[in-house]
């Protein structure tokens, strides 16, 4: 990471994006099978061209996997190039690392855990700049939905979906990490 240039701020981001998605990991159903190993390579690198993309406006998702692509990680660059917006969701299927590392970063702002709707809000503040742009985070917003319902059929008892409302991630919050929609 510090090779590549990522901002503290990056660097922080990352690494709650990590937490997320281990809390997600550590509280699968018992038959779930994941690699916590490539979630982990995924989420602390999901950003790793984002700095340079600030300068550049290149797509980050794509220009990371590309760069990790470069680097040998060919599994870690497909989940870093769909951290955005994902490809092929299968709802019946497994439950897909890219999956879980995908909604970790929707449910992180800057370094903080919210809902679903507080990230997307933030999303159109900064980036909605046409009505193209906020179309394509809205439609984003409604796949992420999708994922959440996912993952959440995956899930032991302790973390729970109330009607309308995001996944809860009480481990976190016993550290002090994040807010809830609650």
């Amino acid at each position: 990471m510090a090779q590549y240039a990522m901002r503290a701020n990056i660097v922080e981001h990352s690494l709650e994006v990590m937490n997320v998605a281990l809390a997600i990991i550590d509280n699968l159903k018992s038959d779930v099978q994941t690699n916590r190993d490539l979630v982990i390579a995924a989420t602390l690198l999901h950003d790793i061209t984002k700095t340079r993309s600030l300068e550049t406006r290149e797509n980050h998702a794509l220009s990371g996997g590309t760069l990790l692509r470069e680097l040998g990680f060919t599994s870690t660059a497909e989940i870093v190039e769909q951290h955005v917006i994902m490809r092929d969701i299968n709802l019946g299927g497994r439950l897909e690392e890219r999956e879980i590392v995908y909604y970790a970063d929707k449910r992180v702002r800057h370094t903080v855990i919210v809902t679903l709707e507080e990230r997307v809000a933030d999303l159109i503040d900064r980036y909605g700049t046409t009505e193209a742009i906020r179309t394509q985070i809205l439609q984003n917003k409604q796949q992420a939905l999708l994922v959440e319902q996912k993952i959440a059929g995956f899930l032991k008892g302790d973390m729970h979906q109330q009607k309308g409302q995001s996944l809860e991630f009480p481990s976190l919050a016993k550290r002090g990490k994040g807010r809830f929609n609650r």
